[in-house]
């Protein structure tokens, strides 16, 4: 089904504002008009593919660009034609990093668990970066290459499974890069074309998907560095920097847990072999949740709208199972939305008004079992983010 005609069925069996937060998550209703705009505007030139038609995606071009929908198009445009041109696809699904253990040591960093909401944490050792080994190992554009798989990882796999882990929709990293010991003297050349290029990427392609970053140990040396630094950012990425001294861990803690945080940074992981930054600690190294994020998502770009659906009733206490009107008489499988909007989509194709009734009503029935569920659950809250 199109995106709008899965709103229409959604909005006309969605009446109460409970029934609106668990199936179609809380939007802006300015927000959400927005991205309409911006979708009709794709669609009439024939300029969305189905992997990107995505209420987030779209939204995220339009923080990006302050809500100018003809800006947010340009870029997004722009977007499309450098996945093409770098065969970014190809990268996701092909590129092999052998040297990968070797940049770990001449350049630690990687995700490591997830912040106090849930998102995916990312953590570098900036100043103990040894360039001349890097540049031995590797190539600036093989490192990129390698950069942009990562990013492709983050949105494909980290983001989908912390969402189900956390119950609410991530779809932002925060990151901490320790700078210690970092300057003008030692961040050369290749160094600051590298950052620059990463930098372009990742505000150009993959906006707004930094909820936070904290620069820590920034001695006097950085700070001059940091303001040859800042004119590579975007104004909306620089206000999500605090660079910080030594005294760091109070601001720190309040957005990680001590147990997510490395002990050389002053929290109490001691990850075993290879330590914290070689580990892709996190969720979605957990294969049952991998499978359960697969099976969630799955090659159709399930939205986290239909996930929250899905998993919604599960995570409430004192729910109940599903009647038999929920339930699949071939598979005795429980009858998730998803399932059900495409059943629609068979009504609509094959003219059978009567289904379609059918179908009405069994997401009607959904919705009034998951309302139930929500009023029987004392902590159930409306998610924001």
């Amino acid at each position: 089904m199109s995106f709008r005609s899965i709103e229409q069925l959604l909005r006309r069996n969605s009446k109460t504002k409970i029934s609106r937060n668990i199936v179609d998550g809380v939007h802006d209703q300015k927000e959400e008009q927005l991205v309409q705009s911006l979708r009709e505007l794709l669609l009439a030139s024939n300029q969305l593919p189905d992997k990107f038609d995505d209420y987030y995606v779209l939204l995220r071009f339009l923080r990006m660009r302050g809500f100018n929908i003809l800006k947010a198009k340009e870029m997004f445009l722009n977007m499309l034609k450098w996945r093409e041109d770098c065969s970014v696809d190809a990268i996701a699904n092909d590129f092999k990093f052998e040297e990968y253990d070797a940049v770990k040591r001449c350049y630690p960093h990687g995700f490591h668990g997830v912040d106090r909401f849930g998102r995916p944490l990312y953590i570098e050792r900036v100043g103990l970066v040894d360039l001349s080994k890097l540049v031995q190992v590797t190539s600036i554009d093989r490192y990129v290459k390698y950069h942009i798989s990562e990013q492709e990882k983050t949105m494909s796999l980290r983001y989908p499974v912390c969402s189900l882990v956390a119950k609410r929709h991530i779809a932002s990293t925060t990151a901490i890069f320790d700078v210690k010991g970092l300057g003008l003297n030692n961040f050369s050349k290749s160094a600051r074309e590298m950052f620059a290029e990463i930098q372009k990427i990742d505000s150009n392609y993959y906006p707004e998907t930094l909820n936070q970053l904290y620069i820590i140990n920034a001695g006097t040396g950085f700070r001059a560095l940091w303001k040859v630094l800042k004119a590579f950012m975007e104004a909306r990425t620089l206000a999500k920097v605090q660079v910080l001294g030594t005294n760091y861990l109070n601001t720190v803690l309040k957005a990680v847990d001590p147990s997510n945080l490395p002990d050389f940074l002053g929290g109490t992981c001691t990850c075993p072999t290879g330590g914290c930054l070689l580990q892709d600690k996190g969720p979605w190294t957990d294969p049952e949740m991998v499978r359960a994020s697969k099976e969630a998502f799955g090659k159709g770009q399930k939205s986290f709208n239909e996930l929250t659906a899905t998993i919604a009733c599960e995570s409430f206490t004192g729910c109940q199972e599903p009647s038999a009107k929920q339930v699949d008489s071939t598979s005795r499988k429980k009858r998730t939305l998803g399932m059900l909007l495409k059943d629609d989509q068979v009504g609509i194709d094959t003219g059978e008004n009567t289904l379609r009734k059918q179908v009405d009503e069994q997401i009607s029935d959904k919705i009034r079992e998951l309302e139930h569920c929500a009023a029987q659950s004392k902590e159930f809250r409306p998610c924001r983010h």
